[in-house]
């Protein structure tokens, strides 16, 4: 199937989802008057209509023709309505499965007549409840996803958290360190807010600061005007950075592979302007009063299907005397896959990469995201032995430019002996 057809195929299936649900809808209003009815009618064909031809738009426009941010804007304006609609079609079939099986049930047994029913109770029919519930759960759903783009995108948190360190040397004690991941600069639509997070960081006063990946969502150009902001993240010990799977533009189509690795090379221009140490496979040594740890940065290595640029060994390469390390990668799985089973003495490895998936639930001593199933390690900190894991939820987001209860993070680690 190409490409036209394909398209044409997926907004024949919107306008099925549109219509299935106006059953829905017709049902609930169905004692309502006239007026309200065409209302109603209106509102809900206007809004499918509108929402149809912003994504068939969509599909006939030049790509560049917006901002990553305003696309990312559109998409989320056509893909949250739809996915409501979709979970109060979910609900729906359960009313239709129902009428199916009772009709064929009804073939071939006689039917009996149902007892009275106390004409005191007020009765819903069954049909009109689950369509109320259908349109209830589906808007609620949207509801929800429209307030976490307007409250969630930017509600900053800062998250401290103490890790033991089995030979942290003691001029190390209580050292903090402040970590960002997952800023993708070409998603953000409020840099005032932006601003404002990356204040929020500066107050804590960190004495080492560290950036693990996704400074963009493609292309280097995104970031030039946030250079001015992130150049404020200031520590006395230094910032040093990392890429992720998204700075090396391999999800964008560049004209050559030229144009490709000048992206790349223009990327790391900006960490070196923002006075970000970019660790490209190699370490770094940190003193304080004469002792040392030593820094660890390795370019993206992801298990699965992500792209495996870094190569951890030549990293490594003479940080073995290092009395405590600390590794920066991007994604979370390259800990369990070679961290834990080749490197033992790597204390603690900061990674970014999993956003939390933008979505999920966080109580004190409770957190669910979808994303759990594909990470296992996916947000907070993890400790296998001496050896730790912290997960950062990122502080920007891509694809839906919101977040729902797993809000941007800023993080603090307080370094003890332990």
């Amino acid at each position: 199937m190409n490409r036209s057809l394909f398209f044409i195929f997926l907004a024949f299936i919107f306008f099925a989802i549109d219509w299935y649900v106006w059953q829905a809808v017709r049902t609930v209003i169905r004692t309502s008057s006239l007026t309200t009815q065409r209302w109603v009618s209106g509102i809900y064909w206007g809004f499918s209509i509108v929402t149809l031809s912003a994504y068939i738009l969509m599909q006939l426009l030049p790509p560049d023709l917006f901002s990553k941010a305003v696309r990312n804007f559109v998409l989320a304006g056509i893909a949250i309505p739809y996915f409501a609609k979709i979970f109060a079609v979910l609900i729906l079939l359960v009313d239709d499965v129902r009428r199916l099986f009772q009709w064929i049930i009804s073939q071939f047994v006689p039917s009996v007549a149902p007892a009275p029913a106390d004409p005191s109770l007020p009765r819903i029919p069954r049909s009109e409840f689950l369509s109320t519930t259908a349109l209830v759960a589906g808007g609620s759903l949207m509801g929800t996803f429209a307030f976490g783009i307007l409250s969630g995108a930017h509600d900053y948190r800062i998250r401290r958290v103490r890790v033991a360190i089995k030979n942290l040397p003691r001029e190390f004690e209580g050292i903090r360190l402040a970590q960002l991941s997952d800023i993708h600069s070409g998603s953000f639509f409020n840099k005032t807010a932006v601003k404002g997070g990356v204040e929020m960081l500066m107050k804590e006063k960190p004495d080492l600061a560290f950036f693990t990946g996704d400074l963009v969502n493609d292309r280097a150009y995104e970031v030039k005007d946030y250079i001015n902001i992130f150049d404020k993240v200031k520590a006395p010990l230094g910032v040093y950075s990392v890429f992720g799977n998204h700075d090396y533009g391999d999800y964008a189509a560049f004209d050559s592979p030229e144009a490709k690795r000048q992206n790349l090379k223009d990327l790391a221009t900006a960490h070196k302007q923002m006075g970000w140490n970019l660790l490209l496979d190699e370490n770094r040594p940190i003193r304080v009063d004469g002792a040392e740890i030593g820094i660890i940065g390795i370019q993206n290595w992801g298990a699965g299907g992500f792209a495996k640029y870094g190569d951890l060994a030549k990293a490594y390469k003479g940080a073995e005397e290092y009395p405590t390390k600390i590794l920066l990668s991007h994604d979370p799985s390259h800990w369990r896959a070679q961290v834990l089973p080749g490197y033992e003495d790597i204390d603690l490895a900061l990674a970014g990469h999993t956003h939390g998936m933008q979505f999920g639930v966080e109580l004190p001593g409770f957190k669910w995201s979808p994303v759990q199933y594909r990470y296992k390690e996916w947000a907070g900190l993890y400790t296998e032995g001496t050896q730790n894991l912290y997960v950062n939820r990122g502080f920007g987001y891509i694809g839906y430019p919101g977040r729902v209860g797993i809000l941007p993070e800023i993080t603090i680690l307080e370094l003890v002996r332990g």
